[in-house]
């Protein structure tokens, strides 16, 4: 049968989405590879389905298809992420960060969903991938809608909680290990070499774009006004002072050491998705948004997320209990391809203490924009660098107005504070 012309949906569509950029051609070329080559493409249209300020490095929208099958009319939806060209008034990171993920789903993700199906596993929890562009200024990635499978968002503001927390910390730990296994097939050939985008990670993008190194300063700035409000936390205002110069040397360590494993490199609880239980619990966990993909030693994902992602209660006390879930699940990968841990359980903690001052950056970065009600947060389809600049002032003003409403600000960004100083990395 002869391929029908779809018809586009001409309605209206939300500022946001480029919908230039979703053509008849792209909705095709997912569907086929999605439901093969005898789907025929009947009709599709955007719809767009985030929120300002969900989309802080490119948009996210939606396409509703409509195709038949030997003659039976079906529907699907995808995801499509598109390259917004700005973040933080700097094109350059956006289109690192769009080309890290949509390299990622041609290059990382089959070659390690081949090796834990060389070993009797189940391919790694990250969304399917049906297309993909990078052609300059027209990038696009086309993703399966896991809404239809059931999976959803934690609640960003009250965190993780340590069923969620060691869902997610398995999941790493399968991604992490089935790396160590591809990198382990040719020992001659350097991960990191062989796809160079992988070691550009936070210390290059402080030592080359000045917006990226900025964004942190001023991060860093923030956290001092918000210990001074606060009070009692003196140490933490001084210690701010000694850090700030010493931005790439923390993240440089994280790239430095060793194993190197592939990183999701921005884990932290708006880049989850769960699928529940009938009861509620969570059963399973989604992997999303690898824009920051790196090669790093595990320590670098475990101090993102557990530093973000919840509560000190959640985390301080089950930090021995977190990592031995993550340790038991990376050495159950290895011992099913033949192979041993390259480290210990004490040693992974080590690490993990050792790397505690990025831990510490993390949140310093991410947790008080993360409790800013939406209205305060970044819109990215704002095309103007002043707006962009505007928009993150008044997310920190946001962010400081919560200190005296959101109880959670202590409980989430304070008590990362806490353990540092009982840990004594902050002096």
């Amino acid at each position: 049968m002869a391929d029908k012309e779809p018809k586009a949906d001409t309605s209206p569509l939300p500022s946001v989405t480029p919908v230039s950029l979703v053509t008849a051609n792209r909705v095709r070329a997912a569907l086929m590879s999605d439901k093969g080559a005898a789907a025929q493409l009947t009709a599709w249209k955007v719809v767009d389905f985030t929120k300002k300020g969900d989309n802080y490095a490119c948009l996210v929208t939606s396409v509703e298809v409509n195709y038949e099958i030997d003659g039976k009319s079906s529907e699907v939806v995808y995801v499509v992420k598109i390259n917004s060209g700005k973040t933080f008034g700097n094109n350059d990171l956006i289109e690192i960060a769009f080309q890290k993920e949509c390299k990622f789903f041609l290059d990382i993700a089959p070659q390690i969903n081949s090796v834990l199906k060389e070993i009797g596993q189940r391919e790694i929890n990250v969304p399917k991938c049906f297309h993909a562009s990078l052609e300059k200024g027209k990038e696009v990635i086309f993703l399966e809608d896991l809404r239809a499978r059931g999976y959803k968002m934690a609640d960003r503001k009250q965190g993780l909680d340590k069923a969620h927390t060691t869902l997610v910390l398995m999941e790493l730990a399968r991604l992490h290990a089935a790396s160590v296994l591809l990198q382990n097939k040719t020992p001659d050939e350097d991960l990191g070499e062989k796809y160079p985008y992988l070691k550009i990670g936070m210390a290059y993008c402080i030592r080359n774009y000045d917006a990226m190194k900025n964004m942190i300063k001023e991060s860093a700035v923030l956290a001092q006004t918000i210990t001074k409000k606060v009070g009692g936390y003196e140490r933490v205002t001084a210690w701010i002072d000694t850090i700030i110069p010493k931005l790439r040397d923390i993240f440089e360590q994280l790239e430095c050491g060793e194993p190197k494993v592939v990183c999701h490199g921005d884990c932290w609880i708006n880049n989850l998705l769960f699928r529940y239980s009938e009861t509620g619990r969570p059963e399973d966990v989604m992997l999303l948004d690898l824009q920051l993909t790196g090669h790093s030693v595990p320590a670098a994902d475990l101090n993102y997320l557990l530093y973000t992602s919840m509560t000190g209660d959640v985390r301080k006390p089950n930090i021995e209990a977190f990592l031995g879930s993550y340790y038991t699940t990376f050495k159950d990968i290895m011992e099913a391809g033949g192979q041993t841990v390259p480290f210990t359980q004490a040693q992974l903690l080590k690490d993990f203490r050792e790397n505690n001052l990025a831990g510490s950056m993390f949140a310093i970065m991410s947790v008080p924009v993360m409790l800013s009600e939406t209205e305060g947060a970044v819109d990215s389809s704002k095309d103007d660098e002043k707006d962009l600049e505007e928009t993150l002032r008044k997310t920190r003003e946001k962010s400081l107005e919560m200190l005296d409403t959101n109880p959670l600000v202590k409980s989430r960004f304070l008590s990362v504070f806490d353990e540092m100083m009982e840990l004594g990395i902050i002096p």
